[in-house]
């Protein structure tokens, strides 16, 4: 009797650990790798001209783009950047949804 009463705490141990995990895939993990992917390619879709802002805070237009570096033209002057330092949300709340080129 024991001991099929504990192998039935052990049983409801694993489920409650797998609905742990089921919880925070779906509400922590899953929408972390989407909008990792959202970022990636707001990344590989920028243009020269683009106004932007990186994850630093850094303003400026793009004036040109290499492989994984882009060169930001900023009111001190030139800054060359990685590509993944430029932040899609930052760059939305400051220059709106379309990215609009001025100049």
């Amino acid at each position: 009797m024991f001991m099929l009463l504990q192998q039935n705490s052990i049983a409801s141990t694993i489920c409650m650990f797998a609905l742990i995990f089921i919880i925070f895939y779906f509400f922590m993990i899953r929408p972390q790798i989407q909008k990792q992917k959202i970022e990636k390619k707001f990344q590989e879709e920028l243009k020269i001209g683009n106004y932007i802002v990186t994850n630093s805070g850094i303003h400026g237009k793009i004036i040109e783009l290499k492989n994984d570096f882009c060169i930001l033209e900023t009111i001190i002057g030139k800054i060359k950047l990685e590509k993944n330092t430029v932040s899609k949300e930052l760059t939305q709340l400051r220059y709106g949804e379309k990215n609009i080129n001025i100049l």
